[in-house]
């Protein structure tokens, strides 16, 4: 269970391993999108490499093995990886008795927004806010 003092702690280790993660993602889909035809709108197959093709079919193994490497570093600080495309990172807390996930986001400075256990980023809110009939 993180503090939110305790999970601010973390950004400054886990930042620059978030920003490779998201790097590497977004590659990883250029990648993709740059060799599969069904991904391509308005490309003959014809020209990229396929079943019958002369061009290399690409391998994009070891970037899937750099992506889950990271996302293992990430969670061994304790905390979990919700989304690799918005690099959005929750930490196990407790409020008020209850389980709930401290959120941040990259970019983001500070971890300054939470959720119930079984909610999401949409419904993230300030650490300030309680929920209704809730003391903050």
């Amino acid at each position: 269970m993180f503090s939110p003092r305790e999970a601010n702690a973390l950004i400054a280790k886990i930042e620059p391993l978030v920003e490779e993660l998201l790097r590497l993602r977004r590659e990883l889909a250029i990648n993709l999108l740059a060799t599969n035809p069904e991904l391509r709108v308005g490309r003959s197959r014809s020209r990229l490499a396929g079943p019958h093709s002369t061009l290399p079919t690409p391998r994009f193994g070891e970037m899937k093995i750099e992506i889950i490497r990271l996302i293992h570093r990430i969670e061994h600080f304790g905390c979990v990886v919700k989304d690799i495309d918005l690099g959005l990172i929750d930490f196990p807390s407790e409020r008020n008795g209850e389980s709930i996930w401290l959120c941040w986001k990259f970019g983001e400075p500070v971890v300054a927004h939470w959720h119930g256990e079984h909610e999401g980023f949409e419904r993230r809110r300030p650490l300030s806010e309680a929920r209704p009939g809730e003391e903050p």
